[in-house]
């Protein structure tokens, strides 16, 4: 019996994708035609051409169409190397950004005037082109989040005839290098007058409309770097996440925290309530979880004698994929030995206040979209003290009926009083219903909404908090506390639990929870309990999600838009349904 010919033989030569023999022919054939169709359009009418001979066509082809001409002119500078459009090396003096500061000083260039006596050289990549006859162009060269014009006129060129057919080469999106002369345009815009130019590496594809954008959120998301070329507000949100990263390690660091970094995989999937993503380790053949959180690792630091650590990094709970959540994202965590969840909500409180004016100007005032730039608003006042809701009192207030007393809250009639509370208030819950879920979609319901500039939930029962030490004044409680902004936690903490005999009676509890079906449930880490049974010292333990305070700080209303290369189903295409796997962002 004849065998079937498998997927992906032949390499297509232009995408370098595997595919079909027939799947090749075909594709060859319609590169043959679109070819035929490109060099048409390129020969224009003389009357045409001389306003704007090439651009104004190739407007006209479809993205497959552009390609093909555009990978063919470059295909053909390979192999005659005239120019290289790939060169190894150009000499850049200075950036855009300090061009821009340096040259745009009232009085320094008069209109129409250049600085002949003064050579720079710039780089960036092209993102309007227009011309003005044949003897002078103008550039919109972008880099470094700054732009600058290139007023190109074929008088200031070294060599005449090089300088024009250089320029007759670049098109939108092109990286180019510029030699030349600070300058300002008759008009008085800054400029740069270019003696020589350089083409450093070719953009192959359209550019999206300079006019109208890139729009398409899927698109902005799998090609994260056409975001950035596109979008100065895209560019922005991230310098504004590395500058809260870097306040947030500055404020540690001048606290006298010493920053650490502990493992990504583990035998035991602790320190957080979560499901955990699961791998396997080929040479012990061993299964391994990524890390949910960096806590019991932290704390066994603390018990060896480093009293203040923390740890920015990416943690991994195989969860849902929403608005506010996304399987991996950046978590601080912070062990401050001989303090109290007292000590840490001033802490948070200054923190945030003072991050927030770093950024502001001094303002504490965050206004925040969670349906978009043309949705509600919501105005957030970072300046403290933050309100601070206590978690039973609040509910009992909103709810109209007297809980049963803390030291009770872990029992079979809690459970039913909480069921049927839900089922009064229309709270859904899914199985399994244990009184720590029931009560944390009460707290969603009722007391979460409440939470718009940031504020604090305390009180929380101990059947919530495994990790967390009892409440000193008030039995079945602990002293936790969690921050919330615009209805969404962003902040979690608690005095730590050092009793070891504790301890391990609240991992067996959650142990039992997980053979009820409660897949995020903490199992026994034996090694954490061996660690306190060496002594912990009292000790106050903090942890944020830094993309969820992202989104907050720059109006992201989608945790998407703060993360570089979010999460993303898989684009079927031919090379990834014929058994080759996806990459992170879905693309092959």
């Amino acid at each position: 019996m004849a065998t079937e010919t498998p997927a992906g033989t032949h390499k297509d030569p232009v995408t370098g994708e595997m595919i079909s023999k027939t799947e090749l022919k075909r594709r060859e054939k319609q590169r043959e035609k679109d070819a035929k169709k490109a060099e048409k359009a390129a020969a224009a009418p003389p009357q045409q051409a001389a306003a704007k001979p090439a651009a104004a066509n190739e407007d006209d082809l479809n993205p497959n169409q552009y390609f093909e001409l555009r990978a063919r002119t470059i295909q053909k500078l390979k192999e005659t190397q005239s120019p290289n459009p790939y060169p190894h090396k150009f000499e850049v003096t200075q950036s855009i950004t300090s061009f821009v500061a340096q040259y745009s000083k009232e009085g320094l260039i008069t209109s129409g005037q250049k600085l002949d006596n003064v050579i720079v050289s710039l780089s960036g990549r092209v993102h309007n082109i227009r011309s003005s006859g044949n003897k002078l162009k103008f550039y919109d060269l972008h880099g470094e989040g700054s732009q600058v014009q290139i007023l190109a006129n074929v008088r200031d060129a070294e060599n005449q005839d090089e300088f024009l057919s250089t320029q007759a080469l670049f098109r939108r999106g092109d990286i180019v290098g510029v030699v030349g002369h600070p300058s300002r345009s008759q008009k008085g815009e800054l400029s740069i007058s270019p003696t020589r130019m350089v083409l450093l590496a070719p953009n192959l594809h359209q550019l999206p409309s300079a006019h109208f954008g890139l729009k398409d959120q899927e698109t902005r998301y799998r090609k994260r770097y056409l975001d950035l070329i596109m979008s100065p507000s895209t560019r922005n949100i991230f310098i504004t996440r590395a500058r809260v990263i870097n306040y947030l390690r500055r404020y540690l660091d001048n606290l006298g925290f010493l920053e650490v970094e502990t493992p990504m995989t583990s035998m035991v999937a602790g320190g957080a309530t979560a499901r955990p993503f699961v791998t396997h380790h080929n040479d012990l053949d061993l299964d391994l979880y990524l890390r949910v959180a960096p806590e019991l690792y932290l704390k066994q630091l603390t018990v060896g004698g480093l009293d203040r650590v923390y740890e920015i990094g990416r943690v991994f709970r195989n969860e849902g994929i929403d608005l506010t959540h996304n399987p991996e994202f950046t978590l601080c965590e912070f062990y401050m030995a001989y303090a109290d969840m007292y000590d840490l909500m001033e802490i948070t409180e200054d923190l945030l206040e003072s991050m927030v004016k770093y950024l502001n100007g001094g303002s504490t005032i965050v206004k925040y979209h969670p349906e978009g730039k043309d949705g509600k608003e919501l105005v957030m006042d970072f300046k403290t003290p933050w309100k601070r809701y206590d978690m039973i009192k609040t509910l009992e207030e909103k709810t109209g009926v007297k809980f049963p007393p803390g030291d009770t809250l872990h029992t079979d009639e809690t459970n039913k009083f909480l069921r049927d509370l839900c089922v009064k208030h229309n709270v859904e819950c899914s199985e399994p219903r244990t009184n720590a879920r029931l009560l944390d979609k009460l707290v969603g319901d009722f007391i979460e909404p409440l939470c718009i500039s940031p504020a604090f939930i305390t009180g929380h029962p101990q059947v919530m908090s495994p990790l967390a030490k009892n409440h000193r004044s008030r039995p079945g409680l602990c002293e936790r506390f969690e921050g919330f902004m615009c209805g969404k936690e962003f902040c979690n903490a608690y005095t730590e639990l050092n009793d070891p005999f504790e301890q391990r009676l609240r991992f067996e509890e959650q142990a039992r929870q997980k053979e009820q079906g409660d897949d995020e449930a903490q199992g026994v880490d034996e090694v954490f309990v061996d660690a306190l049974e060496h002594g912990l010292p009292p000790t106050a333990g903090w942890g944020m999600g830094i993309d969820r305070l992202i989104m907050f700080l720059t109006d992201s209303p989608n945790i998407k838009e703060v993360l570089l290369f979010p999460a993303m189903k898989p684009v079927e295409t031919a090379a990834n349904t014929s058994g080759k796997e996806p990459g992170p962002a879905g693309q092959v």
